[in-house]
């Protein structure tokens, strides 16, 4: 199954989104995580990469043995960070010989100890510039785009930023997945002005569940995402409480899900970090529209 064909018609796309481990050990328990929310009939599981594009080749292994492994759709995550087109056309031919159908096209962050992103010579220097290649180059392959519901922390404006996602799904994208967010007033806003932007493709919400809030404070600082004040205040009365973390934020992720799923988004996108806890309890107290009738 492609992007394309995951959303709308009746379908409900449900992703998951893992990082390659970087041990044997780490390989095994992303497997058993994987293993357990398959329970939940994913439409696909994403697999990104490291910083500087550190394990581009282990993610493109990573993408073939989870299909194969567990015959569930696969997405390969491909930035535009350390590469010129030429090293992009090569990747591109590998995972399509490896029968990759799905690629998540991002521009990427740069890499660490440097504040601003600068493209390689020969290379692209923007994620539509990437999506443009794909779609010309390699027509084959479906391609998610990122969507920043409280802008990107780049972007100028949320006008400017609007219209760079505007210009990544007409240059190609099949579908927008966005960065994780945790106020769903913010998700709603975003989606006015996607549609009022005239932006067809499908808009799927990206929910990292909270287990552990030191580890949510560097996230959101990294990609200015924002907790609720009421939220970040619980968390911080229960600092150092593992439990009681992972309670509040499986709590906060259920009730943020049903609010979208009530308000008719196409997808969730789970960012579950490798570990099936937090996701597996969320998506077990959530009436998901296959449960109400729908397909995937």
């Amino acid at each position: 199954m492609k992007f394309g064909e995951a959303y709308g018609r009746g379908k409900f796309g449900l992703s998951f989104e893992i990082f390659p481990p970087k041990t044997p050990a780490g390989d095994e328990a992303l497997f058993a995580s994987i293993s357990a929310l398959m329970a939940f009939g994913p439409s696909f599981i994403t697999c990104t990469y490291g910083a500087g594009g550190s394990t581009r080749e282990k993610t493109l292994e990573m993408t073939v043995v989870v299909r194969e492994r567990f015959g569930v759709n696969t997405a390969a995550h491909l930035t535009c960070v350390g590469s010129s087109y030429d090293d992009l056309r090569a990747w591109l031919r590998q995972a399509t010989a490896q029968g990759v159908e799905n690629i998540v096209a991002l521009r990427g962050d740069p890499p660490r100890g440097e504040t601003r992103f600068i493209p390689m010579d020969g290379g692209p220097a923007h994620a539509n510039e990437l999506v443009a290649l794909i779609r010309r180059e390699f027509p084959h392959f479906s391609i998610a785009v990122a969507g920043y519901p409280e802008t990107h922390q780049e972007a100028p404006s949320p006008e400017v930023d609007l219209a760079n996602l505007k210009r990544k799904v007409e240059t190609g994208a099949d579908v927008v997945i966005t960065q994780l967010f945790y106020d769903n007033r913010d998700f709603f806003a975003f989606r006015r002005r996607y549609q009022q932007a005239g932006i067809g493709s499908p808009l799927v919400p990206g929910i990292l569940p909270i287990i552990n809030f030191s580890q949510i404070q560097r996230i959101t600082s990294l990609c200015s995402a924002k907790l609720p004040p009421a939220l970040a205040g619980q968390l911080e009365a229960r600092r150092n409480d593992p439990e009681a973390e992972l309670e509040i934020g499986v709590a906060h992720a259920i009730r943020q899900c049903r609010e979208l799923l009530d308000a008719g988004v196409p997808g969730l996108h789970l960012y579950v970090l490798n570990k099936a806890t937090a996701p597996a309890r969320i998506l077990e107290a959530l009436e998901l529209p296959t449960q109400r009738g729908g397909t995937t």
